[in-house]
């Protein structure tokens, strides 16, 4: 069966499903570039105002194909560095997107398919999901950005545990660092993702994207910076159309209806 990424719409919420269901779900470049095309697609869309990542079946994703790996050493290094350019290319695309987007996790998240979620706004894994960063057992580093998102979350020496020894992490662990927003019952990931979705598609679109923005920034500028970048989409926003709907719902204690 050869590996690709669905999609489907759900009322103003893209469901995009990673589909390779022999291997788990494994990530490879056809799936990178067609997450990407999905994407800007879905940004110049008004109808999408949300979009969410899941798994076909029992599984988020394996990671990558260790046998499609195991064959890649046979070649120059230059594929696989561009095979990892193509997965870094669609992260990239996921954090400069302006419009929320939620993984819905069940089962295994591993290598990759971790960073990927991680990669993500939101995040709601089944009770019985399974997080690992495995690269340390096959006699590999991480790639896909997850031992930045992991370093900047939590303490040094418990990334370094994670990283270092393989060690497979529970969605209740998760929770507890502050990296789930939900944990469901088995089967329920998409379901509660998609609740999500719902509250997140009656904001302002705007609003969401600037505070995306100002999230994405706070960690990589000092105060006057972040400052100065709060001033800016501040003052954008109240100008902005919405803002006229929302405030004067507000008083009016009515429930506004944001343009996209």
């Amino acid at each position: 069966m050869t590996a690709q990424l669905k999609s489907h719409s759900v009322d103003q919420t893209l469901v995009l499903t990673l589909s390779n269901p022999e291997y788990r779900n494994a990530l490879g470049p056809e799936m990178y570039s067609a997450g990407i095309e999905a994407l800007n697609a879905a940004e110049s869309n008004s109808d999408v105002r949300s979009v969410i990542i899941t798994g076909e079946g029992a599984h988020f994703s394996a990671g990558g194909n260790l046998n499609r790996l195991l064959h890649n050493r046979s070649l120059p290094p230059e594929h696989q560095a561009q095979s990892i350019d193509g997965l870094h290319g669609w992260l990239e695309t996921i954090s400069t997107f302006p419009k929320p987007v939620l993984a819905a996790v069940e089962g295994a998240a591993a290598g990759a398919g971790f960073s990927l979620a991680l990669a993500c706004d939101f995040v709601v894994a089944s009770v019985n999901s399974v997080f690992v960063m495995a690269y340390s057992n096959v006699a590999l580093s991480p790639d896909g950005g997850g031992s930045w998102q992991l370093a900047r979350a939590l303490p040094r020496a418990l990334v370094n545990q994670w990283l270092m020894l393989g060690e497979k992490i529970t969605a209740q662990q998760l929770l507890q660092h502050g990296l789930l927003n939900q944990i469901t019952e088995p089967g329920q990931a998409l379901e509660a993702a998609l609740a999500w979705a719902a509250k997140l598609n009656a904001r302002a679109p705007n609003a969401l994207a600037s505070i995306k923005d100002l999230v994405n920034s706070a960690g990589s500028q000092n105060l006057f910076a972040q400052l100065a970048q709060e001033k800016q989409h501040f003052v954008n926003n109240l100008h902005h159309p919405n803002a006229g709907l929302g405030i004067q719902a507000f008083l009016d204690k009515q429930t506004p209806n944001y343009k996209a």
